[in-house]
C-alpha cells in the first residue's frame, strides 16, 4: 500500500526565488515568525512512551513558553503551561520526571494535582480563598497522534493533526508506531544559524549526492522529495540495488532482518514526513524518529529530536537500528556544517538570492507557506524593524 496520491503541481514553471536574505537576520522578523510559526502550529513534545505511569512528564522550552505533558492518576495524558498561577515559577525543573501524585512548586510550595488542579497554596489564611480550578495550571490544547504527542501555545491555523497527516495515514499505520517504546531518549543541541537555514537544507534531497556519501550509498539512486501540500510534505527512498560501498551501509543492508510487518514497497524504504514549520518524522523499518528545530535567537537555534524502537526488538533489529543512527548522526554532522555556509551568506552584499533547481520544491513550497501567513517576506529589501509587525498586519489584511 502506497500514501494516497495527492495534488502535487509540476514545479518547472515556478518562481525560483526562495526568501530575501534580510529574512535571516531580522530581530523584527523572528518575533513574527515565534508569535505566527511557532506558537500557533502544532509542535512535537515527545511520545507517550516517553511518560508511561501516572506521575510521569516531560517538558518543553520554546519561544519563549514553557510547557509540561504530564500523566494523570488516570492515565491520561494532558498539557499545561510550567508555569505556577501564584508568582510564575516553573512548576518543574527538569526536562523529565516522575512525582507521586501531585506537583510542587519550588519557588513557594503551591501544589497542584496531576489533572492540573490546585490542591493548595502554602500558608493558605495569607490568601483570599481561592477557587482550585480557576487557579490550576494553565491548559494546552494536546493531541496524541501515532503515539506522538502535539501541543500548540496558541489557537492557530492548522487543523487537528490527524486531519493533517491524513494523506499519510495509511502508510504509517504500518510501523505501529503508538507501541514503539524510547532508546536514548531526547537529545538537544545548539547551531550556530538562524532556524530556516536548517529547514531550507533538511528540505531538499539535491544535495545528497554530493554532501551525504552515506545517505547516497544507501538510496541516493530513489531518493525524491514531494512539495509541501497543506501543510505536510513526504520524501521517500528505498535501497540502492548495490548499495554497500561504506562500512555502515553494507553491514545495515547485511543485519537487517526482513520487515514482515511491512508491505513489500516499506521494507526497505526510509521515508521522511515534513510538518510545517520546523519538524519531520522520519520512519526506518526498525525504527522512527521525529526531530525540530527552534530559534533561540536570529543566529542561534535549538535541534531536538528522539528515536523509538518496537517494543519487541529482536538483536539483529537493535543492530540495524545503531547502524541506521550511524548513518543518521554523520549526516547531521554533513547537514549543520551546511547550514552554517548557507546561513553565513546572508549578510553578504554578494548574495543575490535563492536561484532553486527544479528539485528544490521542498524549499520554495516551504517559503510559500511561510510568506501566506508573513507576507512581509515577498519584500525584497528588509522594511524597518520597527514597522515590521505593523506592514505585516495590512499585507495579511490585503490578502484577506
Amino acid at each position: 500500500m502506497t500514501a494516497p496520491a495527492r495534488d502535487i503541481s509540476t514545479p518547472n514553471d515556478w518562481d525560483r526565488a526562495g526568501l530575501p536574505g534580510w529574512a535571516y537576520h531580522s530581530e523584527a522578523l523572528l518575533e513574527l515568525e515565534r508569535e505566527h510559526l511557532f506558537r500557533t502550529h502544532w509542535q512535537i513534545v515527545g511520545h507517550v512512551s516517553d511518560i508511561p505511569e501516572p506521575g510521569n512528564y516531560m517538558t518543553l522550552d520554546a519561544v519563549g513558553e514553557r510547557a509540561i505533558v504530564l500523566r494523570g492518576q488516570d492515565g491520561i495524558v494532558r498539557a499545561f503551561h510550567n508555569i505556577c498561577r501564584h508568582r510564575g515559577s516553573r512548576v518543574v525543573a527538569d526536562d523529565k520526571g516522575h512525582c507521586r501524585n501531585a506537583l510542587v512548586c519550588p519557588f513557594h510550595g503551591w501544589v497542584y494535582n496531576l489533572d492540573g488542579t490546585l490542591r493548595g497554596a502554602a500558608r493558605p489564611r495569607s490568601f483570599p480563598e481561592l477557587d482550585k480550578a480557576a487557579f490550576g495550571l494553565m491548559p494546552l490544547e494536546l493531541e496524541i497522534w501515532m503515539g506522538f504527542v502535539f501541543i500548540r501555545f496558541r489557537e492557530g491555523p492548522q487543523p487537528p493533526v490527524a486531519r493533517l497527516m491524513k494523506p499519510f495515514e495509511p502508510e504509517i499505520t504500518h510501523y505501529d508506531t503508538a507501541d514503539m517504546v524510547p532508546t536514548a531518549g531526547i537529545w538537544t543541541q545548539t547551531s550556530p544559524v538562524n532556524w530556516k537555514s536548517v529547514r531550507d537544507v533538511d528540505n531538499e534531497g539535491y544535495h545528497v549526492a554530493m554532501a551525504h556519501p552515506a545517505l547516497q550509498d544507501l538510496y541516493g539512486a530513489s531518493y525524491y522529495d514531494e512539495p509541501f501540500v497543506d501543510g505536510v510534505c513526504r520524501a521517500f527512498a528505498t535501497y540502492n540495488p548495490h548499495a554497500g560501498r561504506r562500512w555502515s551501509v553494507r553491514n545495515y543492508i547485511n543485519i537487517a532482518p526482513q520487515a514482515e510487518n511491512l508491505p513489500d514497497n516499506l521494507r526497505k524504504a526510509w521515508v521522511y514526513y515534513g510538518l510545517f514549520p520546523n519538524a519531520v518524522i522520519g520512519l526506518t523499518p526498525e525504527s522512527c524518529q521525529f526531530y525540530q528545530e527552534f530559534p533561540l535567537s536570529t543566529g542561534e537555534t535549538l535541534l531536538r529530536g528522539a528515536v523509538y524502537r518496537y517494543r519487541d526488538e529482536d538483536r539483529r533489529q537493535a543492530a540495524a537500528r545503531y547502524l541506521a543512527y550511524r548513518i543518521d548522526r554523520d549526516t547531521m554532522e554533513e547537514d549543520v556544517q551546511l547550514t552554517i555556509w548557507s546561513n553565513e551568506s546572508m549578510r553578504s552584499k554578494a548574495f543575490s538570492g535563492f536561484f532553486l533547481s527544479d528539485l528544490e520544491y521542498g524549499v520554495r513550497t516551504h517559503h510559500d507557506h511561510m510568506r501566506a501567513v508573513l507576507p512581509v517576506l515577498e519584500q525584497e529589501h528588509a522594511p524597518a524593524e520597527n514597522e515590521m509587525a505593523t506592514l505585516n498586519s495590512a499585507m495579511l489584511a490585503r490578502k484577506r
